[in-house]
């Protein structure tokens, strides 16, 4: 974890690790209730928590962050140990749902925020905070065998662009650094959490006859 002048003051390490430990926890979820060992809990929670970061990384030409910090897979670890002794009703449910929605929130923040840093322009530096928040998720849903999150209808990378797009836009605009970052992972939640409360989604794409006529609904 790189400590210079770009952090959002003294929020932004402890907003890193938060993201990771949800990441990681829903991981070990999607493991846990498929009934596996806890070196598949400790994996699972791995990937998860490191995969976007270790991709954005990759991208931005930065050291890949969990190999400098040793916290890291501390962090995923103990996650994981968490979910494996803690009784499994605390954890059934929309838990993975709604652990993932506050990751996903914060964790796009600070992928945009890291981008900029390392000289992204503004628009790229935003899809980097997407990609920060969910390659973790679509990573720990193929190995789950589950459908990837971004083949459901419900608003999941969207809510992921607004909170990375907000922060580039505020940031931009001279906002200071926190209270921008709050601004954007609240209204990033905040979308999130509607989508998972009203299960709401963006229309889906139903093509078109020869004729140019919409396909009536099965």
């Amino acid at each position: 974890m790189i400590q210079t002048s770009w952090q959002i003051g003294p929020i932004l390490p402890w907003l890193d690790l938060l993201g990771i430990a949800l990441f990681a926890a829903t991981g070990a979820l999607a493991a846990a209730a498929r009934g596996q060992t806890f070196v598949t809990l400790a994996f699972f929670a791995l990937v998860t928590g490191v995969g976007g970061g270790t991709v954005r990384d990759l991208l931005i030409d930065a050291p890949v962050f969990w190999v400098q910090d040793g916290r890291v897979a501390a962090v995923c670890l103990a996650t994981a140990l968490a979910v494996w002794i803690t009784p499994q009703g605390w954890w059934k449910g929309q838990a993975l749902d709604w652990f993932d929605a506050v990751g996903l929130a914060g964790y796009a923040v600070f992928g945009a925020a890291k981008a900029l840093h390392f000289g992204v322009p503004p628009v790229p530096a935003a899809l980097m905070g997407v990609v920060t928040a969910c390659v973790g998720g679509i990573i720990r849903d193929v190995l789950a065998g589950e459908p990837s999150i971004l083949m459901r209808p419900e608003l999941y990378v969207t809510a992921a662009a607004l909170a990375a797009g907000s922060f580039v836009l505020l940031a931009g605009l001279g906002v200071d650094r926190p209270v921008a970052a709050a601004i954007a992972a609240i209204s990033g939640f905040a979308l999130r959490a509607a989508a998972i409360h009203w299960r709401l989604a963006l229309p889906a794409y139903r093509g078109r006859d020869n004729e140019g006529n919409t396909p009536p609904e099965m």
